[in-house]
């Protein structure tokens, strides 16, 4: 199965922390899944680092790279269709990196593993 991460539950898988769901778990453990983390969730992590409202053991830059390597993880580039397509979603959410979670898993078709319910109201298939 291909899937997405959404920036929290990729945080919340890697710390162990007990948010992250067992269904979710499963998925992000299976050999057999393909599991894509967008730039967008990059970019949020460096955003958060340097505002103070997120601590990792080192930069952002080495531990997504890092992370991601280690996990098999793959970068999911944004696309000029990603981008464009958050044009068409309806505003249930305000977080810019989220509606543009939501548009690269409708362009990519995939579903997003991500404990935020109002990621659902797009209609994408939410793991959980």
């Amino acid at each position: 199965m291909r899937a997405l991460l959404d920036t929290h539950a990729l945080l919340w898988w890697l710390r162990k922390d007990a948010r992250f769901s067992a269904r979710a778990r499963a998925v992000v453990t299976d050999p057999s899944s393909e599991l894509l983390f967008s730039v967008a969730g990059a970019w949020e992590i460096a955003i958060k680092c340097a505002l103070g409202q997120l601590t990792l053991a080192v930069d952002p830059a080495t531990y997504v790279t890092t992370q991601l390597q280690i996990n098999g993880i793959r970068a999911l580039s944004i696309e000029l269709a990603h981008a464009l397509a958050v044009y068409s979603l309806p505003q249930h959410h305000k977080d810019p990196f989220d509606r543009l979670l939501v548009a690269q898993a409708v362009v990519e078709r995939v579903p997003i593993i991500t404990g935020d319910p109002q990621i659902g109201l797009y209609g994408v298939q939410v793991i959980w």
